[in-house]
């Protein structure tokens, strides 16, 4: 939105607002973590998921107060349900699911988003590269960024048919 805003794209920034409201008003509320914000994006992501033919398995509690930005972890979480999504929509539709859970264990918030995929992954010195074309990345990036500021732990993980990102965030 700011981009639209600096360069001027008014109507660009409004068909995006316009486009934003359509979407979450279709959006359930399925997920109730206890943090509005994460609820928020959880909701509107695992509801786009749905309307792509995914199956959803998700659970989630988020304490209402958090020593993390919550834009932080709406960041993190909503990249992460971009990426599971974008991995889901390579292969058949039948196949297709997402699992999330979230879970304050240990006084570290754990976050786990396990998703079906095609066995096509780039790596480059043990780290995960974008598949999109033009090796964007952003999302991945962005997340690495945030567990970085937290002093988190991240592990990414591939098996046949199945990615997986395990995160914690230190929540004292």
């Amino acid at each position: 939105m700011r981009a639209h805003l600096t360069m001027g794209q008014y109507q660009e920034l409004s068909d995006y607002l316009r486009d934003l409201d359509t979407d979450l008003t279709a959006v359930d509320t399925v997920l109730k973590t206890g943090n509005v914000r994460v609820d928020a994006v959880l909701n509107s992501k695992l509801a786009a998921a749905k309307a792509r033919g995914i199956r959803v398995n998700a659970k989630a509690v988020v304490p209402r107060e958090l020593v993390i930005n919550e834009v932080d972890l709406c960041v993190v979480i909503g990249n992460l349900l971009d990426n599971a999504m974008e991995g889901c929509g390579k292969i058949d539709a039948e196949n297709r699911f997402i699992r999330v859970y979230i879970e304050v264990m240990k006084e570290q918030l754990y976050i786990y988003v396990s998703n079906s995929m095609a066995d096509q992954v780039r790596r480059e010195g043990g780290q995960y590269l974008s598949t999109k074309r033009g090796n964007h990345g952003f999302g991945l990036m962005r997340i690495d960024r945030v567990v970085k500021k937290y002093d988190g732990f991240l592990n990414r993980q591939h098996e046949e048919g199945v990615f997986a990102t395990e995160i914690m965030l230190p929540l004292a």
